[in-house]
């Protein structure tokens, strides 16, 4: 009996040991911070902006980094091995979800895993570059949003602004998957509108002097859809197409403050925020495989006033009152 005593008493003191181990107040142990990894093609201020707004979209559905969320982010920085070692980190890390911050680099998440969550970044064709199976119905681990450009809106642009255009030039890297899609939307909306279009292709940054300078020599404005490789080096572009007095219209309102003329454009930070908010409902238990892609349908309006005054333009009244209501306008 003394022996049954004793080992009672055991098994009563392991258990009071269990219990404090886990708080000793009768509440649960903590759940372990879910991690998630943000994976950014390149530096420049669309894709930074998309970033930011991540975090903030994360934090207002309760996900604030350091507290009770671990958000590992990486720039590649427009290399493709590092784009890999990048991608396989979070799968050995055993993220619970993962953001491809541009094609590339969604692309890259894919290969490494079909398991956990990825979400899409602001990535232009998400069907076209094989990463869903439809936009209504992904399959799979991914979804995300579309930083789709509204081309028809921006061509019309183009056209108000510059009434007397007879040749448009659109300038793109021909190895970005989105950047070449757009031009062949783009292309056939100018076919339709009765509008010359001449085609300017680059590999890399390194082209994109010589194949400015070319290119501002004969057409009469420069349209560039959204483009990370470009985007990257606006300075060049603009100091060429500046000095040939040819005005440049982005797709992206960023590339607009860099020296573009204007454009209508998706708010790069605002596709952040919604990217973040999918990924905090998919850490709550959302599945990707049926959640739709999300897409903007309409830009804001966005004017450079410097720019114009630089070039000799002047906005029609009827667009300053309306990058005025709702746009901005840059001073």
């Amino acid at each position: 009996m003394k022996r049954l005593y004793a080992l009672i008493a055991i098994i009563v003191i392991f258990l009071g040991f269990a219990f404090v181990g886990e708080g000793g107040t009768g509440k649960p142990a903590k759940v372990a911070k879910p991690t998630v990894g943000i994976l950014q093609l390149m530096s420049h201020p669309a894709l930074d902006a998309i970033h930011h707004g991540i975090i903030h979209g994360l934090a207002e559905e309760g996900y604030h980094s350091g507290k009770n969320i671990k958000i590992d982010f990486q720039n590649a920085q427009n290399d493709q091995s590092n784009l890999m070692t990048m991608s396989n980190r979070f799968v050995n890390e055993d993220a619970d979800a993962t953001i491809g911050i541009a094609t590339p680099s969604a692309q890259a998440l894919a290969n490494a895993t079909s398991k956990i969550p990825i979400v899409l970044g602001a990535v232009t064709d998400p069907q076209g570059a094989g990463l869903v199976k439809n936009n209504q119905r992904p399959g799979h681990n991914i979804t995300g949003v579309s930083d789709q450009a509204p081309l028809k809106e921006q061509l019309g642009l183009i056209k108000q602004v510059m009434p007397k255009m007879k040749t448009l030039g659109i300038f793109y890297t021909s190895s970005d998957d989105s950047a070449a899609a757009q031009y062949k939307q783009f292309k056939v909306l100018c076919a339709q509108e009765h509008i010359r279009l001449k085609a300017y292709s680059i590999s890399n940054t390194n082209d994109v002097d010589q194949v400015s300078q070319q290119m501002v020599q004969n057409v009469d404005a420069v349209y560039v859809p959204t483009d990370n490789t470009v985007a990257s080096a606006m300075q060049t572009l603009i100091k060429n197409s500046n000095a040939a007095k040819v005005p440049v219209f982005p797709a992206v309102d960023t590339m607009v403050k860099s020296g573009g003329l204007a454009t209508y454009s998706i708010n790069q930070y605002k596709l952040g925020v919604l990217t973040g908010k999918m990924t905090a409902a998919i850490l709550k238990g959302k599945k990707p495989a049926t959640t739709p892609v999300k897409f903007i349908r309409h830009g804001d309006l966005i004017l450079n006033m410097k720019e114009a005054r630089r070039l000799g333009i002047t906005f029609p009244s009827s667009l300053v009152k309306q990058a005025q209501k709702k746009g901005e306008i840059i001073k």
